[in-house]
């Protein structure tokens, strides 16, 4: 039996039904299955657990915010035994990232229910195996304290040793590196991966945000970074809509951001030196992202 008829019967198990059609939706790492009311997602039991971590929090955060869980566990595919996570279907669609073929004011119509929904997040009080969850982070790549972002530039150079990464570029993230805040705080819940492709909406309206594999105890700007430096043209709207809804300086925002992007950055451009399997093409997305931090100061041309 293969992933999707595995899926189609962990559906039927949920609803107490059949589910009808179940097509297969595009993922980086599990097999998504999705029906006209519910999405299976599937991952060998062997490899990351992250989404034993989404199990942990879905049913315990703030009523509307994701998509409910109807069921999970293990169970076998052939030989392999997999986890397995089933979900309510909610209405709407992804943005995608970039938000592309999004005008100026639905962006910022999108943009504004965004923050609502992450302010609820981050205004939400965990307890028990959640707030534990939480309190385990895993290793995302965020800024964690200007010392480990320093040290991880520095490491950085040293790894590279066919010059992949430009002195120029290199020297641009130590100068951020250096003016990195001294620590970051674990303050409050955060999804920390809430790009547009991991948002869904309808018409105006945002529905449900998703993928809550990489949430943890963070700040605010953990989760404002994601949202606007993926939002394409319109990020100079995003900017805006988060420093009006914060009550936060622009200057001050886009200086957190500015620290998140480096040490993403810097941290997949690690993984791609250390792993030869690191796939090319985004190597050459982090490379090209690394070139607008700091040869198109990213996060500071639209400022006045």
């Amino acid at each position: 039996m293969g992933a999707k008829d595995v899926a189609r019967e962990i559906a039927a198990a949920a609803l107490g039904r059949d589910p009808g059609p179940m097509t297969t939706a595009p993922s980086g790492s599990h097999h998504v299955y999705v029906g006209s009311d519910v999405v299976v997602k599937i991952i060998d039991a062997a490899g990351h657990s992250r989404l034993d971590r989404e199990i942990a929090l879905v049913p315990c955060l703030p009523a509307g915010l994701s998509a409910p869980l109807l069921s999970s566990g293990r169970c076998r595919v052939g030989t392999q035994e997999v986890r397995y996570a089933c979900y309510v279907r909610v209405p709407g669609t992804a943005p995608g990232m970039g938000l592309p073929g999004v005008d100026a004011a639905t962006s910022r119509l999108l943009a504004e229910e965004a923050v609502q929904r992450l302010r609820g997040l981050h205004r939400w009080m965990p307890a028990g195996n959640a707030e534990q969850t939480l309190r385990d982070p895993p290793d995302d790549g965020g800024f964690v304290s200007q010392a480990a972002l320093c040290a991880g530039v520095e490491n950085l150079a040293a790894l590279d040793r066919d010059g992949t990464v430009p002195r120029r570029l290199l020297d641009g993230l130590t100068a951020i590196a250096e003016q990195a805040p001294l620590h970051a705080r674990a303050v409050v819940p955060v999804h920390a991966d809430c790009h547009w492709g991991n948002w869904l909406a309808s018409g105006h309206r945002v529905t449900a945000l998703l993928d809550f594999e990489w949430a943890r105890f963070g700040e605010p700007a953990d989760d404002w970074f994601f949202l606007a430096r993926f939002s394409g043209s319109h990020m100079e709207t995003v900017v805006d809509v988060i420093a009006r809804a914060t009550a936060t300086s622009p200057e001050s925002l886009r200086a957190q951001c500015e620290v998140r992007d480096a040490a993403y950055l810097a941290s997949d451009l690690r993984a791609a030196l250390e792993h030869p399997g690191f796939p090319a093409g985004m190597a050459a997305d982090r490379l090209r992202g690394l070139e607008e931090l700091i040869d198109g100061h990213y996060w500071w041309r639209g400022a006045r």
